[in-house]
């Protein structure tokens, strides 16, 4: 991994910064390239500069993927410097101290981050993560020679009420004269006070590549005072090659096994002697190919029925595809280096992939090449989720003998040792192995870079290598990618998240349940608490049967019909919200999560112009009124705290404005009775305060299950307390009075007139 801190002259740079300002320092960061990149630069013409922005975000602590906030970048080709300048500040002012931030990179994907320290699912493969802890308001971060294409930054915060956001620009600075390095052409080069920049096409197959520095001299001495930078550096591994040449030979090379496929390879060289030292040299690349030996639509045709009857032997019958090859891999007089099974691949959904082999059954390993399957996740729309791989071979076919594969990306291992290592040209694979000891395996691969990806097969025999040559073994794969594993198990839910254009998936954890996929029970609530939890959030909503019954009392039966409705959905709705056994779902999950909100802003909504007294037509407006403001605002965001304070502060205005005019008309307070001032007003104003302060500052995941179960008590009872007194001339429990058949009699309190009707 190379982190230099000053660009050299034929640097390029890309630089990011996360940021979080006010408009106006917004505005001052956008400028231009600082002189950091080195000042050899300035009159380097072969560089040319490029920004790019993004919107800022708000950071917020870890609890799961999605409280990350993600960046996702693109880096043009022939970029040698990524710069990636680091500043954070809160809203309201212009820098932050004593925040630690957690920044993460990675390359191709987005980051596999485990802040909690957590488990991961079995057979899951995880590198460890590059990250940046920033203490202080600014950092930066240099790579050299960076990968061209998709580049993630993640970051997130400790525990902390402050609000920071971080918005990135970044500023590439790149090489428009690369010299073009053709195989087995000398490429005369120079070098004086800048580097050359070179680059080679790998085409596909490409079983070896060879670059070479020939007739290397320094002032017409003898010597090769040069570095040799070949590849590009990755997050979080590296596997650059460097080659250095000092020694007093004129020639010296550098040998790359199973180089990537499909792609230019970055060649710097850079001069080891003074800074007025000319140093020539020749560049000579030399590519080693192989002809894959394809599996086509025919053969398998041919074959497949009689590979499943016969695949508990581990041996195929002769066919022609399978005669034309002999022990030596050679057909008609040519050399293979690999047996290729095209796959299918099929897309099932949104990151859901199916690859199968076009026979749909197995694939064919032997002891003379490996057996290739090319797993194709380079759309830039596959990295979101994880690759699962799952191998099967009879115990039968494999007594004296072990299956091994190695999965890569960008190329595929050619070249299986007695050392088993499952490592390219720049790639550290996932080695796999079967026996018949262990007749299956298993990968999980959680957010796989965007390339071509292999799976490569080869049987070997360690201790009698003759009983190889003529064995034949069949592997079943499941190859798949999917969003989330196992769909994030009982204790989880899988959701999609998006940044701009790009989505990802991510496990959120219930029930005490942590880790990647929700498997991580070190902190998991048992089956009684989960029970119990249910039962508080469920029969916590059984207070608004005394605001119900009060309004019906004082014939309020809108607001009673509206706290019966509350009551309800809240009921359903958090006995579907829960997790593992003590899940009912009536309805849709998001149909019951939208009625639940939409009911709890319309009962506080109801109650307080209950509380002005308005006149029925009015009220009544208004009531509707409210109820589409609330449908349509939590349509628009359902967790936004003003979709829901907006309207509630609108209805404490107007009930605020009616008591203070009929205080002003009557001469004195509103409410006039000391007693309701007591014994309702000031219970019910305090229920309400200490609800909105558990609400908005006091609930978090761990107490979520009493904090907000004492919530839906607080909102029901403090309702029940602020419900005005019946009318004066209004009887208790009127409604019931008027559903009457009979004839009854109808007083008028403003004539004093009995009329029968």
């Amino acid at each position: 991994m190379r982190q230099a801190g000053t660009g050299t002259g034929g640097a390029a740079v890309a630089v990011v910064v996360p940021v979080a300002v006010p408009l106006l320092l917004l505005l001052l960061l956008a400028r231009s390239p600082p002189a950091a990149a080195g000042d050899s630069q300035k009159s380097d013409a072969r560089l040319v500069s490029e920004q790019f922005s993004q919107a800022p975000q708000k950071l917020a602590f870890y609890s799961w993927y999605g409280s990350a906030r993600l960046f996702h970048f693109r880096v043009p080709p022939d970029t040698v410097l990524l710069r990636w300048l680091l500043q954070v500040s809160r809203g309201s002012g212009p820098t932050c101290t004593n925040v630690e931030i957690t920044v993460y990179f990675r390359y191709g994907a987005p980051p596999v981050i485990n802040p909690l320290g957590t488990s991961f699912p079995d057979n899951t493969s995880v590198q460890p993560s590059f990250f940046l802890k920033m203490l202080h308001s600014n950092a930066s971060i240099n790579i050299s020679h960076p990968a061209p294409g998709d580049w993630f930054v993640a970051a997130h915060l400790p525990p902390s009420s402050h609000k920071i956001e971080v918005k990135p620009d970044m500023l590439v600075v790149r090489v428009v004269e690369v010299s073009i390095l053709e195989p087995d052409v000398p490429l005369p080069q120079t070098l004086l006070s800048h580097p050359s920049y070179l680059k080679v096409f790998v085409p596909e197959y490409t079983q070896e590549l060879r670059l070479e520095l020939q007739g290397c001299a320094s002032n017409g001495s003898l010597g090769c005072p040069v570095r040799l930078t070949v590849g590009s550096a990755t997050l979080p591994g590296n596997f650059q090659k460097v080659l250095t040449c000092s020694g007093p030979t004129q020639a010296c090379h550098l040998l790359l096994p199973s180089p990537p496929w499909d792609r230019w390879l970055q060649v710097t060289a850079k001069s080891l002697a003074g800074p007025r030292v000319s140093v020539a040299f020749s560049a000579v690349a030399a590519l080693t190919a192989c002809r894959p030996w394809s599996v086509n639509f025919q053969h398998l045709l041919q074959s497949s029925p009689n590979q499943s009857s016969n695949a508990s032997t581990g041996l195929l019958p002769p066919t022609p595809s399978y005669q034309d090859l002999d022990r030596t891999g050679r057909v008609g007089g040519g050399s293979f280096c690999l047996r290729s099974f095209p796959v299918l691949r099929e897309d099932v959904d949104v990151v859901s992939v199916r690859f199968q082999p076009l026979d749909r059954v197995s694939v064919l390993v032997q002891s003379d090449m490996p057996s290739v399957m090319r797993l194709n996740l380079n759309t830039g729309m596959d990295s979101g989720g994880s690759l699962t791989i799952s191998m099967r071979v009879n115990k039968t076919a494999i007594a004296n003998t072990s299956v091994v594969a190695c999965v890569t990306a960008a190329s595929p291992l050619l070249s299986f040792n007695a050392s088993l290592s499952c490592t390219t040209a720049f790639f550290q694979g996932h080695p796999l192995s079967l026996s018949a000891s262990s007749p299956t395996a298993n990968l999980i691969i959680p957010y796989p870079e965007t390339d071509n990806w292999y799976l490569s097969l080869q049987l070997m025999c360690p201790e009698r290598p003759e009983e190889c040559e003529q064995a034949l073994v069949l592997v079943e794969t499941t190859l798949n990618l999917v969003p989330c594993l196992n769909d994030c198990g009982p204790y989880g839910q899988c959701l999609l998240l998006r940044r701009h254009g790009y989505l990802y998936a991510g496990c959120s954890c219930k029930a005490g349940w942590r880790g990647w996929s929700c498997t991580d029970n070190s902190t998991a609530q048992t089956a009684a608490q989960q029970k119990a939890a249910a039962l508080l959030l469920t029969l916590s909503n059984l207070v608004f049967l005394a605001p119900i019954a009060i309004s019906v009392h004082r014939s309020l039966l809108v607001e009673a019909s509206v706290y019966a409705y509350t009551m309800f959905f809240s009921t359903f709705y958090h006995a579907c919200d829960q997790p593992g056994e003590a899940v009912l779902c009536i309805l849709n999950y998001d149909t019951l999560q939208y009625c639940d909100f939409l009911g709890s802003g319309v009962s506080i909504w109801v109650t307080v112009l209950c509380m002005a007294r308005l006149k029925a037509a009015l009220k009544y407006v208004l009531f509707l009124l409210g109820a589409l403001v609330f449908a349509m605002s939590l349509q628009l965001d359902r967790r936004a705290a003003w979709n829901t304070m907006g309207p509630c502060l609108f209805a404490i205005v107007v009930m605020v404005t009616m008591w203070v005019y009929r205080c002003g008309r009557r001469r004195h307070c509103y409410p006039p009775s000391w007693q309701r001032w007591v014994f309702y007003l000031l219970p019910g104003i305090s229920m309400a305060a200490v609800a909105i302060t558990i609400y908005t500052s006091m609930m978090t995941s761990d107490n979520y299950y009493y904090t907000h179960s004492i919530w839906h008590m607080l909102l029901a009872g403090s309702a029940a307390f602020l419900l005005p007194p019946r009318e004066q001339h209004t009887k208790p429990w009127a409604c019931s009075q008027k559903l009457t058949c009979h004839y009854e009699i109808c007083k008028n309190h403003r004539d004093e007139l009995y009329t029968v009707t």
